[in-house]
């Protein structure tokens, strides 16, 4: 894991260089908010907006490796940069312009790891929203160890504030269903 974190702190870095808001998501902050489990890659929101992305991914692709083949345009295409580090450790940026990923950049907060790194890394509630609204079932289990271990601390107002409308795009309010129903039995309720 200390090598995950390493990588992040220096993309972070990378992005912190050129002034690009953005944040670690996925498995790092889950270690932060939940309850561990393995990740093999990294995870990033960079807030890029919409019209100009190939400002970002051509200078993510002069960085790093891309991973796919055209990665550009796959980039352009699927608004995620899939990169990989000379040893073969995989990046995923995902290119945010949703108001939702601008809030999440935004409220994101430093943590500082065992190891001594220092990463920027959204907020558990984001986590949890990230994480309900993809919903599949390694999902569901990361959602419930971030309630497990943030418990009461959680802003539940701005958690289903969050998760309702972008349900409401994928047409899949089952989902604001699901997590509070997990939040009754996290709870005992």
């Amino acid at each position: 894991m200390t090598r995950l974190v390493q990588i992040a702190a220096e993309v972070q870095r990378f992005l912190d260089a050129k002034a690009w808001p953005n944040c670690v998501i996925g498995g790092l902050a889950l270690l932060r908010w939940g309850e561990p489990r393995l990740t093999e890659d990294v995870d990033l929101t960079l807030l890029t907006g919409f019209g100009h992305e190939e400002t970002y991914v051509d200078a993510l692709l002069a960085r790093y490796q891309g991973r796919v083949e055209s990665p550009r345009d796959f980039a352009l295409a699927n608004r995620v940069v899939l990169l990989k580090t000379a040893d073969g450790v995989g990046i995923d940026i995902a290119l945010g312009g949703l108001p939702f990923e601008r809030d999440t950049v935004a409220r994101a907060t430093d943590f500082e790891f065992t190891s001594g790194e220092r990463i920027r890394t959204c907020s558990a509630e984001d986590l949890a929203v990230m994480k309900a609204f993809a919903s599949r079932d390694q999902d569901w289990l990361d959602v419930k160890g971030v309630l497990i271990r943030q418990g009461a601390r959680l802003d539940w107002k701005l958690i289903l504030s969050q998760l309702r409308p972008l349900c409401e795009l994928k047409d899949a309010p089952e989902i604001v269903t699901r997590l509070e129903r997990l939040r009754q039995q996290v709870e005992g309720k």
